[in-house]
């Protein structure tokens, strides 16, 4: 609850502009998202996606993800090439490419454990 109060205090004080964050490009919306208490790049990022609509942000952190990642091109941890390299191939619809991993992991194809270390 803390966290979601100091959004609303710093979009309430105009510490930021809501609608300005669109015209702001990707880095610029995460700096100006995460000065606020709680808010970190993960939910900054999805704030582009879902929010902003962005087609082209890929949240290396996000441990869906990496799984789904691993699902798809590897049988393990070693055979799946990093996130940030597939991402590359992806560009510059790598939002889109992660609805559909996060589907893998919501129709249960992923395994829902813990994220592989190699991403």
């Amino acid at each position: 609850m803390t966290y979601i109060r100091a959004l609303a205090e710093a979009m309430h004080n105009d510490v930021f502009d809501a609608e300005a964050l669109r015209s702001m490009s990707d880095e610029q919306v995460i700096a100006a998202l995460t000065k606020v208490k709680g808010i970190g790049r993960w939910t900054a990022e999805m704030f582009l996606i879902f929010n902003l609509g962005r087609e082209d942000v890929l949240s290396l952190g996000d441990a869906g993800l990496r799984r789904a990642a691993v699902w798809l091109y590897g049988s393990d941890e070693e055979g799946a090439p990093p996130l940030e390299e597939l991402g590359r191939s992806w560009a510059p619809y790598r939002s889109i490419a992660s609805l559909y991993l996060w589907e893998a992991v919501n129709r249960g194809h992923v395994d829902a454990g813990p994220a592989p270390n190699k991403f």
